[in-house]
């Protein structure tokens, strides 16, 4: 909430008015504020913030800016007087806004537009390919890598040879979902490397762009990602049906069906297709055929899918259905038969209408790496980034399985003090990074120590570049450096000016009734009239009521003699009424007295009782506490700039601020 406040009263203060452009030859000071001087561009850019460039700037509009701009420069020079930037909240404040408005200089906004094009142009096709995979631990030992490469490359020459890629998949494949199994007593048809339909997202990106860039029908070099080694034939690359939605009817093979079951259940399947075929409702034959209880109730509709949710045959069928409405020939899966009718569709939309979901799912997924891996690549060669290798392999000897039991002591590496790397003006050295190692160790699985150890380091590295990319924003990049001073400054003003006047109007209770007791002939009522508008809900105790209001008792005792029970015959409206709140009261005779019966428009009808026609007077203070409030919050403020314009020497130089104008 602060945040969006601080956002709004920095869009106030810089964000609303337009100028030309001035030369940088020269730039002469044009406001003094105490010690503090602003320049002539400096002020001009702060005033283009917004660059409106429909409105015309004039001397008004210029000065009543200038006098802004001053006021909060005298505010925040008073609070920097009073040291309220350097105390702790206000430093973790700022930092914590700092991280925030970092992330974007941080990153390669270039690869990052880049993978964002690339993404859409991927999600305008539905890929199938089949996979064999050998799988390698990231963190492998060479030879362990090796050995996986050379499991692979003998898998492709069986391919590559002819050898059927399902077959080659079933026999060497080491995803367990190429081959048969049970699982819980169920037997579960391989998929023989096939793994459907998917589109961008769906896969690891170094799967995903390798298999896009794929020809259909050929089988991939080896790709490799977490898992390990990838062998990948591209089966069909195809328009992109994008989000679906669809009707089924569904039947299900029996537990262990025999050959007689299934035939059954085929025939069953073919029955509904004739009955949609003679005309019969989809919805009605999904109801009387369909084993999905949770849809067959419901027309068969299943909820909205992309193409990575359906089955390979089912998506092949959809394929076929051009137009809402159409449905499938019955067709067979591992689970049963199936009709399925298309719904809806939506189709990918252009790149504008896709661009901005893309870029929020890119920080999520592993495209990010490689964004930031370019990142780090392009901030090491800016900075002028070095690297020991021989310090490395050093300070990897001293590193024992024990790290792997979080017992590693740093006392191993003791001695070991060489520069390790180098970017900018920062050097880490081999203590630097043990000292990493020791803090971060913990318990896990044993693996080959020297990959372990670089994976540490190359992590080491780029948290070391990061920083010192960080550390540079303010030097490198006036955009950034200037956004900072804005929250530094706009942090300072919202503190102290919530301290001196928000919240001390709320607070000060005291001086707001001394505000009201000055200024309340500004808040004045018109002429009102002092009535009770009794609406009456029973028509026969109409002549009663008027008979006892004309007694003159008060609206309690109407109340207690009409309202015995729990149903109210009678409710009052008593107040002092201005012309125009009230229809009914507008158009009386404004005199005291007992009106006739006046018709409602909700079939009830009322008697107004006037008591009397009340002079103008002031509003109570809370009638009016919020409206008071706010105007003495503006008194403060003027006072509060007063002392400040007392206490601070403001000087403007005038010729300067004549030739802002003179330059449109």
């Amino acid at each position: 909430m602060k945040r969006k406040l601080l956002n709004s009263l920095l869009f106030l203060l810089f964000g609303n008015f337009c100028l030309p452009g001035f030369s940088q030859s020269t730039d002469p000071v044009l406001l003094q504020v105490a010690n503090e001087k602003i320049t002539k561009n400096e002020f001009v850019k702060v005033y283009e913030k917004n660059n409106i460039k429909s409105e015309k700037t004039d001397t008004k509009a210029l000065e009543e800016y200038l006098e802004l701009f001053t006021n909060f420069r005298l505010k925040v020079t008073e609070a920097e007087a009073l040291g309220m930037d350097t105390v702790k909240s206000f430093r973790d404040e700022l930092a914590g806004y700092r991280k925030q408005l970092a992330q974007p200089y941080l990153s390669d906004n270039q690869a990052t537009d880049k993978m964002i094009q690339e993404a859409y142009e991927h999600k305008k096709y539905d890929i199938r390919a089949s996979h064999i995979l050998v799988r390698v631990e990231r963190l492998a030992s060479a030879a362990d890598t090796l050995a996986a490469w050379n499991k692979i490359m003998q898998l492709r020459k069986r391919t590559v040879k002819g050898e059927d890629f399902a077959k080659v998949a079933i026999e060497g494949s080491e995803d367990p979902s190429a081959k048969d199994r049970v699982t819980d007593g169920r037997k579960i048809k391989g998929n023989h490397g096939d793994l459907g339909f998917f589109t961008a997202f769906d896969m690891v990106y170094p799967f995903e762009e390798a298999v896009y860039n794929a020809k259909v029908g050929e089988v991939s070099m080896p790709v490799r990602t977490d898992f390990g080694y990838h062998l990948i034939k591209l089966t069909s690359k195809t328009p992109s049906i994008g989000k679906i939605q669809l009707a089924h009817i569904m039947l299900i093979f029996p537990a262990k069906a025999t050959l007689d079951d299934s035939l059954k259940v085929a025939d069953s399947a073919n029955l509904a297709y004739k009955l949609l075929q003679s005309g019969s409702d989809f919805s009605d034959v999904a109801g009387k055929f369909s084993d999905d209880a949770s849809t067959s109730g419901k027309g068969g509709v299943l909820p909205w899918f992309g193409v990575n949710r359906l089955l390979p045959d089912f998506t092949m069928n959809i394929q076929k259905l051009k137009a809402k409405g159409d449905y499938s020939e019955p067709f067979q899966t591992m689970y049963g038969w199936h009709i399925i009718k298309l719904v809806d569709q939506k189709p990918i939309g252009s790149f504008d209408e896709e661009k901005e979901d893309i870029k929020q799912r890119i920080p999520r997924s592993d495209r990010n790496t490689e964004i930031q891996n370019t990142f780090i690549t392009k901030t090491k060669s800016s900075y002028g980034f070095t690297q020991n290798p021989q310090a490395l392999d050093e300070l990897t000897k001293t590193v024992t399985d024990s790290i792997f039991t979080a017992s590693w002591k740093i006392e191993q590496a003791n001695n070991l003090d060489k520069n390790l790397f180098t970017i900018g003006t920062k050097t880490y050295t081999q203590a630097d990074f043990a000292k990493q190692l020791a803090a971060t160790q913990r318990r896990e699985p044993k693996r080959d120590i020297a990959a372990y150890v670089y994976q540490q380091y190359t992590g080491f590295v780029n948290d070391a570049v990061n920083k010192y990319a960080d550390s540079q924003l303010e030097a490198e990049n006036h955009e950034f450096k200037s956004l900072i001073n804005e929250y530094h400054d706009g942090i300072l003003l919202f503190d102290l000016t919530d301290k001196k006047v928000w919240s001390k109007a709320v607070k000060d209770t005291v001086g707001l009734e001394q505000f009201y007791e000055k200024n309340k002939n500004t808040y004045m009522w018109e002429t009102r009239l002092d009535a009770s508008i009794f609406t009456v809900k029973d028509a026969s105790i109409t002549k009663s009521l008027k008979k006892l209001l004309k007694k003159g008792v008060t609206d309690e005792v109407v109340l207690a003699k009409f309202n015995l029970d729990s149903i109210q015959k009678v409710t009052v409206e008593h107040k002092k009424f201005p012309k125009g709140e009230n229809t009914n009261i507008d158009a009386l005779e404004w005199k005291p007295g007992i009106t006739d019966l006046i018709p409602m428009a909700d079939t009830s009808n009322a008697i107004i009782v006037i008591h009397q026609v009340v002079a103008p007077e002031p509003k109570l203070l809370n009638e009016i506490r919020g409206a008071m409030t706010a105007d003495y919050q503006n008194f403060l403020e003027k006072e509060w700039i007063s002392e400040l314009r007392a206490k601070y020497p403001v000087v403007i130089n005038h010729e300067v601020f004549n030739s802002i104008l003179t330059a449109q």
